[in-house]
């Protein structure tokens, strides 16, 4: 069994305590916690997080599981600005540099924060998923680093296709996303 398979089996349970969602034991911190994993078991992890959501989405569970994936947020914020179709024709003429600057421009991490800042009830988990799908769009510690600012009250788990060593983040485990001190991993 993968090492990814044996801390995804992990986190159900972590999930369903009361020190977890009530964030026990963190030393007055907010709930952030990041599951790191082999990015080549992203299939598996998309799979997982599946799973988990059909095990704890039901009427008779005290935890609701919601699912942001970031590359998602960026293809929804590209059609609420209606420039879909312009995105091939910038990419052919300008160039990647070009493109990725002018989406940066329309899809900034407030854009982000503004589809995830919802009003949440008590036993809602945060789940942000999409990180590697984002890249370079946008960068996973902005997320986190933004989010503290709105979500204390909720557990938010970011799945992160790389290394946390509760220091830094490395996508892939081969870009150093930046360093990044506030969240905990969710199973080390």
């Amino acid at each position: 069994m993968s090492n990814s398979r044996k801390k995804l089996e992990q986190i159900i349970p972590k999930i369903e305590s009361e020190a977890f969602i009530h964030n026990k034991g963190l030393g007055n911190e907010t709930g952030f916690y990041i599951f790191d994993y082999d990015p080549k078991d992203e299939l598996l992890v998309r799979d997982y997080i599946k799973h988990i959501k059909k095990e704890l989405n039901h009427p008779a569970s005290d935890r609701r599981i919601i699912e942001y994936d970031l590359y998602e947020i960026l293809l929804e914020i590209i059609r609420e600005k209606k420039i879909q179709s312009q995105v091939p024709v910038m990419e052919e003429k300008k160039g990647r540099e070009k493109l990725w600057e002018a989406i940066i421009n329309v899809a900034g991490t407030d854009a982000y924060i503004a589809k995830i800042n919802q009003k949440y009830q008590p036993g809602d988990v945060i789940f942000i998923t999409g990180v590697g799908k984002v890249y370079p769009f946008m960068r996973s510690h902005n997320i986190l680093n933004n989010l503290h600012h709105v979500l204390d009250e909720v557990p938010v788990v970011m799945f992160f296709p790389g290394t946390y060593d509760g220091q830094s983040l490395k996508l892939f485990n081969r870009f150093n996303d930046d360093n990044y001190y506030r969240a905990f991993q969710l199973i080390k």
